[in-house]
């Protein structure tokens, strides 16, 4: 079949190069004749009317044989026919100019040499220079003409014409980026069907009103919203491949203003070396919106600190401990233990980790709570690990505020349950993962991770191992996270259920967190806590609306946004450091990540209340009693219809 659309490909490059040998003899002969009636049929120069008399016609009909062959044959070489005029760039236009001199001065030879000898008229040089212009010209209008008229009616009907079914667009950079993303429209390219370039928008003020394949260009990105609602556009294509982050950032805050759906040209990264440039759209990520770059990490840093050792890693089937899994995994640990309560996520883990790398890493996965101590000290005694990340943990704020006394059982003391046999078995460093839920804590989760930041940092004052702490915002696409159930309520056509309208939050990507975490292990100082730079906080009404143009939907119309009030224990703001932290920072070489260095701990006060609050955990009532002891900055928040009560 490949074979036979090969031959009909052939069959239809043949004719067309026949059809268009012939259209050149036709034009050649008709610029000769346009240059002579020019020049003998009117007024000259120095001269009256002149009759266009039969020696001009003996003339052209001498000529005209010897013209068209040497018009065909200087094409030929200048390869003319083998080129697709759809894309002929401005060195095709100074070949046709090249081949035209030449045509034209081998006709000035050959009346030389021939035609003047038949005593016929003499030829005027002049006569040949309008001919060359008239033939030049005919010549690329019938290679480009007709894509002209077409192109410029495209252009009305851009600005004017609303077609159903068809996405207006308009398209973010004016560069090659930008070429080829309008050419891909035209030509209904994969990935780029039912859609109609309108509009380009650039920075480049040189390019202000020029044309891309008949689309203009104007200038200004800050003009997107407003061109966007003139255009009536409903997509727009950030074709910018090169773009910093800073540039993006610019270009994003300005495309999400509008109603328009967002598509990406993937960046120049992605594109390995010799591949195509004409890359299918892809749909502009959540993470692309926080506006900064991820954070990375030093791999010297880490692997000196992960390479050929035992690391434990508790909750590791959950969101962000599987990720940790799979970064520790690329340092090739001695062996590596996945500790969760639920089977199936470390089960599918350790399939992935397993099929990846092999007999290269050794993996044990053990099924237990970090609250079952007979558990943790069997896992302690056979496995002996040297370095422990641990993400076990309830994290879900409304569903903890119903049941303060698990968010203790599992928080607190399977944190301290852990930290303890860290401690007695002395492992070299463990890593806790905290929150910014518990700065100031409006809820008991966030409380309960305060408390276990104090019983690392309390450990950390008489032990060898090296304890610390990783507080970051929200992640994004982790279990339960924000993110996820807006997409399931967008598959199920809205609405999107936003608790306030002015919520805020810090956000973070699941592998940022996962590099954090690990960063903070390589370098850690025992007792810090180290904290993330996010940047600002994102409103989650932003976020929602972002959300639905990128899932190709128009807010309000297509998917609606409703507000639910906020919930049990939700602050409108979150903070990542405390007033009385701030006295105690200390930047680290990373200028992402801070360090808050401990503050005093009463040891002995601080293990009461631990007791304490472990005999409370009876009573949901004793126990909040009890938190707040522990906590003193602990405030309950009660929320409804928007508003926040604080006791």
């Amino acid at each position: 079949m490949s074979g036979e659309n090969e031959v009909m490909s052939v069959t239809g490059r043949f004719k067309e190069t026949v059809l268009y040998i012939v259209l050149d003899a036709v034009i050649v002969n008709l610029s000769l004749l346009t240059a002579l009636t020019l020049w003998y049929g009117g007024s000259i120069p120095g001269g009256g009317y002149i009759t266009f008399n039969t020696d001009v016609w003996h003339w052209y009909f001498c000529a005209a044989p010897f013209v068209s062959l040497v018009n065909l044959i200087v094409y030929a070489l200048f390869g003319v026919y083998r080129k697709i005029w759809k894309y002929a760039d401005i060195e095709e236009l100074i070949k046709i100019f090249i081949s035209q001199v030449i045509i034209s001065a081998l006709i000035i030879i050959f009346d030389a040499v021939y035609i003047s000898r038949l005593g016929f008229i003499e030829m005027s040089h002049r006569m040949i220079a309008v001919f060359l212009v008239v033939n030049t010209v005919l010549f690329v209008f019938s290679r480009s003409g007709v894509r002209f008229i077409k192109r410029m009616f495209i252009s009305l009907e851009n600005r004017f014409v609303k077609k159903a079914g068809i996405k207006r667009v308009m398209i973010i950079g004016a560069g090659y980026g930008g070429y080829n993303a309008v050419r891909s429209i035209i030509q209904s390219a994969k990935g780029y069907e039912n859609r109609m370039a309108v509009i380009i928008v650039d920075d480049d003020m040189a390019k202000n009103n020029t044309t891309i394949h008949g689309v203009r260009v104007t200038n200004d990105i800050d003009n997107v919203p407003v061109l966007a609602e003139e255009y009536k556009i409903d997509e727009i294509i950030i074709a910018v491949p090169s773009a910093d982050n800073i540039q993006l950032k610019r270009i994003m805050e300005n495309c999400t203003k509008t109603n328009c759906s967002l598509k990406l040209v993937p960046p120049m990264s992605d594109v390995s070396e010799g591949g195509s440039f004409n890359r299918v759209l892809q749909e502009v990520k959540i993470t692309d919106l926080l506006f900064r770059d991820e954070i990375k990490i030093n791999v010297d840093d880490v692997s000196g600190s992960l390479k050929g050792k035992t690391v434990l890693v508790t909750g590791g089937g959950g969101s962000i401990g599987s990720e940790l899994c799979r970064q520790i995994a690329k340092f090739i640990p001695k062996k590596l233990i996945i500790f969760d309560i639920y089977e199936n996520n470390a089960y599918e883990l350790y399939s992935e980790l397993k099929d990846k790398y092999g007999s290269d890493i050794d993996i044990a996965v053990i099924i237990g709570s970090v609250c079952d101590k007979a558990i943790v000290k069997n896992v302690f005694e056979v496995y002996r690990p040297q370095v422990i990340f641990h993400a076990a943990a309830h994290k879900h704020v409304p569903l903890m505020e119903f049941v303060p006394k698990e968010a203790v059982k599992n928080n607190v003391f399977g944190t301290l349950n852990i930290a303890q046999a860290a401690d007695r078995f002395s492992v070299e460093r463990f890593v806790l993962l905290s929150t910014d839920k518990a700065v100031n804590p409006a809820n008991v989760m966030g409380a309960t991770k305060r408390i276990t930041e104090m019983i690392i940092q309390q450990i950390a004052l008489r032990s060898k191992t090296k304890f610390m702490a990783v507080r970051f915002g929200n992640v994004l696409g982790s279990n339960g996270s924000v993110i996820q159930i807006f997409k399931k309520q967008i598959a199920e056509g809205g609405p999107l259920r936003v608790t306030h309208k002015d919520i805020t939050r810090f956000f973070m990507t699941i592998p940022e967190a996962a590099r954090l975490v690990l960063q903070a292990g390589g370098m850690g100082s025992s007792g810090s806590i180290y904290v993330l730079d996010m940047g600002e906080q994102v409103k989650i009404n932003d976020l929602a609306v972002n959300l639905i143009k990128l899932s190709g939907y128009k807010p309000y119309e297509d998917i609606d946004i409703v507000y639910t009030g906020l919930r049990p224990g939700e602050k409108l703001c979150e903070e990542l450091i405390t007033e009385e932290e701030k006295k105690r920072i200390e930047k680290t070489k990373y200028k992402e990540i801070l360090a808050v260095k401990p503050g005093e701990i009463d040891s002995e006060k601080f293990m009461g209340l631990l007791k304490k609050l472990y005999r409370s955990c009876g009573d949901d009532s004793d126990t909040v009693a009890v938190i707040r002891e522990i906590v003193p900055n602990f405030k309950t928040i009660v929320s409804g219809a928007g508003k926040e009560t604080v006791y």
